[in-house]
């Protein structure tokens, strides 16, 4: 069957209106030449687009370097995984494979079997080094990055009006917290001209100063579709943007020199407006939680000063009650002191029989103690009393003079001396002394 469609092309060529062909036949028969004359051929060039689907399949455009020529590239899971390395926008390939032709679209393309790596694309080195140089600089310095406000009143959008970046954002921020304002500043986010277009409306957006947060924003594409965002001009007027900025641009692998400088980085232009105004519905229904709380408390306080206003109403109604009321209290108070003195006075009289009582009773112990002390005295005194021991049998002798004698020492023979008895005294003379013999 192909062999007669490839005869029926050479023949086409001769008479062109000898056979009129379906699309179908007519792009199979191109599908058929093409492979039998590329089935097995090599081709370099830089990916662009570069995207990996659920199935494993990788899809992407191949371009040469001097931007002349694409070819878009086909590149299925069996051969996608035997891949040693991550392809991503930029690099510099080559491919293994076949040229084909994808008949639903008609569209040329090329079937990789195998990839490997060629280094980086031109535009993708340029972007390394420019990122190395305004990083040496301090543009992409974490401290110098500045807190989001919480609660924006206003948030500005610079982008295409033409694209569905808008849309997203805007129907986000619709959703999520409807009483802020949108202000867009339309710009150019792809092509020559839009690095100095998104610098313009940055400058607009910070001369106005109508607008809380700015977010820069663009749906996906290759290195080359976002190279807007990765010129120097953007860069600084980003870093220089006087309110907070929010870099929403492409997909979450697409990485841009504005994510690196803006004050965060969004995966999404959808993240980057779920992450510049938070959800009001949870807010909303705290205010309402508390809301009710001030109505409940607000009606209890009423209340409570309601029974205390009929209270004080009962009161003045019936004021002959409170007459009485004080009347009686003004009685009880007119007995207390009518009482007053006698109760003091009885007090004072029982305090004093109490004193006089403890006074009393302190002199009989005292006497007692004094009487006990007089008779013991009295007896020691009576113990000594030399009137007893002359009744034992004693005698007290004196000489002339009347001096007490102690001794033999104190007597000669003759000496007259004088003997005091227990009845009475007699007059003695000495006729011998002789001294007591000591016994053992």
């Amino acid at each position: 069957m192909l062999v007669a469609d490839c005869a029926m092309v050479e023949a086409s060529r001769e008479r062109p209106w000898a056979r009129v062909w379906s699309v179908g036949r007519l792009v199979g028969a191109v599908a058929a030449l093409l492979e039998e004359g590329f089935a097995a051929c090599a081709v370099s060039g830089e990916i662009a687009g570069f995207s990996r689907a659920a199935s494993g399949h990788c899809y992407f455009t191949l371009k040469d370097p001097s931007g002349a020529a694409s070819l878009r590239c086909a590149m299925f899971r069996r051969a996608a995984s035997l891949l040693d390395f991550d392809p991503a926008d930029g690099q510099h390939v080559e491919l293994r494979g076949r040229v084909s032709v994808y008949e639903p679209r008609g569209e040329l393309q090329f079937v990789a079997e195998a990839m490997r790596a060629a280094g980086a694309g031109a535009l993708y080195e340029r972007f390394l080094r420019l990122r190395a140089r305004l990083e040496a600089e301090g543009l992409f310095d974490a401290s110098a990055k500045r807190p989001l406000p919480a609660h924006p009143r206003a948030v500005g959008i610079v982008t295409s009006l033409a694209g569905a970046a808008l849309h997203d954002v805007a129907t986000t921020l619709a959703r999520r917290s409807p009483h802020v304002r949108v202000v867009v500043y339309p710009s150019l986010v792809q092509g020559i001209d839009a690095p100095a277009a998104l610098c313009a409306a940055i400058r607009v957006a910070g001369e106005r100063r109508e607008v809380d947060v700015l977010v820069l924003c663009r749906g996906g594409g290759s290195l080359e579709d976002l190279w807007a965002f990765n010129d120097e001009r953007v860069v600084r007027a980003v870093r220089a943007s006087p309110m907070q900025t929010v870099s929403g641009v492409g997909h979450e692998t697409d990485v841009t020199l504005v994510d690196l400088a803006a004050d965060l980085r969004a995966p999404t232009p959808t993240a980057a407006a779920e992450l510049v105004a938070p959800a009001t519905a949870a807010q909303h229904e705290r205010l309402r939680e508390l809301e009710l709380a001030l109505v409940r408390r607000a009606h209890a306080a009423l209340e409570t000063q309601a029974q205390r206003i009929d209270r004080l109403a009962l009161r003045i109604a019936r004021p002959a009650e409170a007459v009485a009321h004080r009347a009686h209290a003004l009685a009880l108070l007119e007995q207390r002191l009518q009482s007053a003195p006698a109760r003091a006075i009885a007090a004072g009289r029982a305090r004093a029989d109490a004193a006089a009582g403890r006074l009393r009773h302190a002199v009989e112990i005292a006497r007692s103690r004094i009487a006990a002390r007089i008779d013991a005295a009295a007896v020691r005194l009576h113990a000594v009393d030399p009137q007893r021991v002359l009744a034992r049998g004693y005698a007290l002798l004196a000489n002339a003079e009347g001096t007490p004698v102690t001794s033999i020492s104190g007597l000669v023979v003759g000496d007259a001396v004088s003997a005091r008895l227990c009845d009475g005294t007699a007059e003695l003379t000495t006729r011998s002394v002789s001294p007591t013999t000591a016994t053992r």
